[in-house]
């Protein structure tokens, strides 16, 4: 999100005017993923980051198959995870989310898919939108070699494929995950007519709906 947030006072219309807002987003027509991790266990756990959470955490809460998604920080250390922190683009930390799934109904490959093609966009370089600095970088966070090893081949299989018009700039790297502060949880839902969830995180809410239509829920 915006380091200075924009006020809640005005008119959603007026807000969507002054950013040139015309239409929403699409999802990216991406090849499902060819490598995929085993459904062991009742849940598993991905951690992805791309640009400010309050979006993606919408995004992956609508997924069927996921059971919980936390907004928080990711790859650096615990005593910097904090939002005021983060923002001063010093503490290696990116705004990322934990999801939690059950690998019986929602694959890493799915959600790998979903990621890449409408949670956030992985060709821009530490930004998203109207966010800019490391702490909005594309990184994926693999919890073990096996996810890390479908990500690689993902990757791989987009540059192939030219899924993209530019380059996918989306590291994998290593890392903890720290939750965020709470009034940053559930933040789409407990504030739908902010003006920041209106402008950038409805559209892209949208185009996961329409794009996905078997997987939204």
């Amino acid at each position: 999100m915006l380091k200075i947030l924009l006020p809640v006072a005005g008119t959603v219309a007026a807000v969507l005017a002054s950013t040139g807002f015309a239409e929403a987003e699409r999802a990216v027509p991406i090849p499902a993923a060819k490598a995929d991790v085993p459904a062991a266990g009742a849940t598993q756990t991905a951690v992805f980051a791309g640009g400010c959470f309050w979006g993606m955490e919408a995004v992956f809460e609508r997924v069927k198959g996921v059971r919980s998604v936390t907004a928080g920080y990711a790859g650096g250390t615990p005593g910097t995870a904090t939002y005021d922190q983060v923002s001063t683009e010093t503490t290696r930390h990116a705004e990322a989310v934990r999801v939690v799934y059950d690998p019986r109904v929602v694959s890493y490959a799915t959600l790998l898919r979903v990621y890449f093609s409408i949670a956030h966009d992985p060709t821009q370089l530490n930004r998203q939108g109207p966010d800019s600095g490391t702490s909005y970088r594309s990184a994926i966070f693999p919890q073990d070699a096996r996810q890390a090893a479908v990500a690689r081949a993902y990757i791989a299989q987009l540059t192939a494929a030219k899924s993209f018009p530019k380059p996918i700039v989306t590291r994998i790297e290593n890392g903890g995950f720290y939750p965020a502060e709470a009034y940053h949880q559930n933040f789409y839902d407990r504030n739908p007519t902010y003006p920041y969830i209106v402008r950038w995180d409805k559209p892209k809410v949208a185009a996961f709906k329409a794009g996905f239509p078997t997987l939204a829920r």
